[in-house]
């Protein structure tokens, strides 16, 4: 039904009370409205779940002036319950109701926050409800609480029937919101021949069931049959081809990373209640609800018949310990719950974004997070403890503070670790330099193991530079003397990722092995200096590498240089300048013209100065279509685009993945397991991709490798995304 330029302008909000009293105001009484599909085309669906039902309880949210809930009551349903948050609405809708349908229900009020007790109804019947809520500008926030609204109010058995047009952003909501405990079927509302809408109606229906079981989606939606809008059709079918892969993952028995949203929608179970020896590995924290992302383990003590300390705890793993046998491993992990004394114990491990974080900053963000894992105690009245493991560190040295208009403020600082790889036997002290960028909450960027100078570089550096007394005098003590004698070792990967990056290559070691042995050079170009770590290792690890820098803040290339060690040559350069204009003019550049045919890698590892978009690597736009493109004929023919992804929002994550597939032929995603970055990998062709033998790929590559790294172990957990 079509609206005047008025009726328009008042439901430019959809969300907004005030505009629907406004719409339904200009409409005038007594006519109903209707959303998407009239009653002749949604009867026979409908009515095939009410078979034999007509005493049920029904709800009708967000029920507007539409003749629905009429013409159901006049089929015998007699207990409808209509709610609607326009007073103007209800009021029309009991005037012209009261009298012929007495036995029907209205009530003002709004289905986000609806005061019903739990358990009220046996059916909930949403014709356009949840689309309405789901403004783009507005978020999921509204969505979500309308649907936990529903599934409180619903009985254990009960059938919620919503009609949508099953848009992206509201199906991938119902999918996620609806994976544990419901039984789902979707399908397609006919409409007439004539119909002349642009926009294809569907109907899903979920059922309540048992908490923590995962059902595969029964979908009457299939590419064969004739629908008033195809693209929608297939973007439908695409959605549950992808959606079932997750269930079915969660079938297998693999220890899934779950979110907190996960536990809190019933993955695991109920979590008020103790289950002994549950363990499950979770992900706390979004963009937007807490300042820091936290990987998590979940853990019921075994044994329940003992005396509790506590009947929940926090115990905090600090990144130096977090590869340690007693917190990594599973059997070390029980060992630790089993000496905590409690009931349940939910082991939090940090990671090099919250190194320089106050404890106390970490304590009062958790604090709202684990909440909901609390499980129900109700004679428990203390506050739930937090427990921490000794970080490891012993000393602090802070050698440089600095500002940079671009990336803000900066430390470089010297850390001392005593025992850092949980070795009883080896007793020495390690000691790191990191660089610190303050924007992010204390992120570490870069982490750099020291070595001190060999005796006889020593003395031939006191030789060359202290040739009177007064400079030995002046010389700067450091944790463990002349800081003179320490040098950063590049042979060292202090980040995690920047190994799986390596270990990714495998993915092209056939090509890049061939111009090893050819004498060729391999084009490399990597977007983000930061403290020189990675470049500085490919150099001397991959010596047939040309290696180009591209980094936007000048003054993170005089910090990389004097204090951790970077240096340039004919086969290491660094391009001052934005990544993304480099990369969009080298596209399209005679230079790469010329070398189309040639293996090459692209690196992209930049962290976002702007958190907002639920990014924190890399910024935005980098994962944006303008830039893919451009990356795609960057590397012509073949080779690797390799993206350090973290992504505090899962659908943001989601987005950036959809965004690499539709540009790129071939995309590989390497999640690390200690840290929640993932190392994305993504290809124009196959041309050069090893990815029928990666295992010998694997090997390959390892064997050119003049650094130690432990490639098998990353190529293990190496994943396609289809």
């Amino acid at each position: 039904m079509a609206t005047t330029p008025a009726l328009h302008d008042a439901l430019l909000d959809f969300t907004s009370r005030e505009n629907w009293d406004k719409f339904f105001a200009l409409r005038g009484d007594g006519d109903s409205f209707e959303w998407y599909a009239e009653w002749p085309q949604i009867k026979a669906p409908l009515l095939s779940l009410l078979l034999g039902e007509e005493g049920t309880e029904i709800l009708v949210p967000g029920c507007g002036s539409s003749s629905l809930s009429e013409q159901l009551y006049d089929l015998g349903f007699r207990r409808i319950t209509n709610v609607d948050f326009s007073r103007v609405i209800v009021a029309d809708m009991l005037r012209r109701h009261a009298r012929v349908r007495p036995q029907m229900r209205w009530r003002v009020m709004d289905m986000t926050n609806m005061q019903f007790p739990d358990g009220s109804f046996d059916f909930i019947l949403d014709k356009g409800g949840l689309d309405a809520l789901m403004e783009p500008e507005v978020g999921t926030k509204l969505g979500m609480k309308y649907l936990d609204e529903a599934k409180r109010v619903l009985k254990l058995g009960g059938k919620f029937a919503c009609f949508t047009l099953a848009e992206s952003h509201v199906l991938d909501l119902l999918l996620s919101e609806f994976r544990f405990g419901w039984d789902m079927t979707i399908q397609a509302i006919a409409s007439e021949p004539s119909s002349k809408s642009a926009f294809q109606t569907f109907m899903v229906v979920m059922v309540k069931g048992k908490m923590g079981v995962v059902h595969t989606i029964k979908s009457l939606v299939d590419q064969s049959a004739e629908y008033c809008n195809m693209q929608q059709a297939n973007a439908v079918i695409h959605a549950l081809q992808n959606e079932n892969k997750i269930r079915e993952s969660h079938n297998s028995g693999v220890d899934i990373l779950f979110s907190l949203r996960d536990l809190q929608l019933g993955a695991i179970g109920d979590l008020k209640v103790i289950v002994p020896g549950r363990r499950r590995q979770l992900i706390l924290g979004e963009q937007g609800s807490s300042l820091y992302c936290y990987k998590a383990v979940l853990m019921d003590a075994k044994n329940q018949t003992e005396t509790f300390a506590y009947h929940c705890g926090v115990f905090i793993v600090p990144k130096a310990r977090a590869q340690e046998w007693l917190f990594a491993s599973e059997e070390g992990q029980w060992l630790v719950v089993e000496s905590a004394k409690a009931a349940r114990l939910i082991m939090v491990f940090l990671d090099s974004r919250h190194a320089s974080a106050d404890i106390d900053v970490i304590k009062k963000d958790l604090s709202p997070l684990v909440m909901d894992l609390e499980p129900e105690y109700p004679e428990e009245t203390d506050p739930m403890p937090f427990m921490m493991a000794s970080d490891g560190v012993k000393q602090r040295d802070v050698l440089q503070e600095v500002t940079s208009e671009i990336t803000g403020p900066m430390v470089v600082e010297d850390v001392l670790y005593e025992n850092v790889d949980g070795d009883q036997s080896c007793m020495s002290e390690k000691m790191f330099r990191r660089l610190i960028f303050k924007r992010s909450s204390g992120l570490v960027q870069s982490e750099a193991l020291l070595m001190r100078e060999s005796p006889s570089d020593e003395m031939d550096s006191k030789t060359k530079n202290s040739s009177t007394s007064s400079k030995k005098k002046s010389q700067k003590k450091g944790l463990t003397g002349s800081k003179d004698s320490l040098r950063v070792d590049h042979s060292y990967l202090g980040s995690s990722y920047h190994s799986s990056i390596i270990c990714g290559l495998s993915l092209v070691a056939s090509a890049l092995s061939a111009a090893a042995s050819s004498g060729e050079r391999v084009s490399t170009t990597i977007v983000g200096l930061g403290a020189g770590s990675l470049p500085m290792f490919l150099r001397g690890c991959l010596p047939h590498l040309d290696i180009e820098v591209v980094e936007l803040d000048p003054v993170m290339e005089e910090v990389a240089t004097k204090y951790f060690g970077f240096s340039m040559d004919e086969q290491l350069k660094v391009h001052l300048g934005d990544g993304i204009k480099f990369i969009e003019e080298n596209a399209h550049s005679e230079r790469n013209g010329k070398d189309s045919d040639a293996v090459r890698i692209l690196i992209v590892d930049v962290d976002s100065s702007d958190l907002s978009s639920g990014l924190s690597c890399p910024p935005a736009n980098f994962v944006e279509d303008a830039f893919l493109m451009s990356a795609k004929k960057f590397l012509s023919a073949g080779g690797l685009l390799i993206i350090n992804l973290v992504a505090r929002s899962s659908a943001v994550r989601e987005m950036a993945v959809s965004r690499l597939k539709a540009v790129f032929e071939n995309l590989y995603s390497l999640q690390l397991e200690e840290d929640v970055n993932e190392v994305l990998f993504a290809s124009p062709s196959k041309r050069y991709l090893e990815i029928d033998h990666l295992d010998e790929a694997a090997t390959k590559l390892k064997a050119m490798l003049k650094f130690p790294v432990d490639v098998e172990s990353d190529m293990k957990n190496l994943q396609r995304l289809q």
